[in-house]
């Protein structure tokens, strides 16, 4: 899976997947949605395993536990055996995915696209209120 020594911080969030890039699990960091041990951490700081890492990604939050340390990046069957993620975590991540849901089911948008008309119409629209 991994290497048996620490591993920075944003790489192992990074070969764990929870962000696209190194860059953006550095933003992350930096902008204090990534904790380490309870603490605010900083994208150097070493990952070892045993230890607990919460991610906050808009409006999710990942209580996780790191079960192995890697900095590389692998499939994303290796990257899920980094970590455990808490049950409360799941169980608090579901039901605002199931409450998300359920608002946009309550929001109705328009049945379909305006036609060359009904774009003109809104040009003018907002032409008029910009002036």
């Amino acid at each position: 899976m991994g290497g048996d020594g620490p591993v920075r911080l944003d790489k192992w969030l990074w070969a764990a997947r929870f962000f696209k890039t190194r860059g953006l699990a550095q933003e992350a960091i930096a902008g204090g949605k990534v904790h380490l041990n309870g603490q605010r951490a900083k994208p150097a700081r070493t990952v070892q395993a045993g230890d607990r890492i919460e991610v906050t990604k808009d409006p999710y939050r990942f209580a996780l536990t790191v079960l192995a340390v890697s900095g590389r990046r692998g499939p994303a069957r290796e990257a899920a055996g980094l970590y455990e993620e808490s049950p409360a975590s799941i169980a608090e991540r579901e039901r605002l995915r199931e409450e998300r849901r359920l608002q946009r089911s309550l929001v109705s948008g328009p049945e379909r696209r305006p036609d060359k008309r009904g774009r003109r119409h809104i040009i003018r629209f907002t032409r008029r209120r910009e002036t």
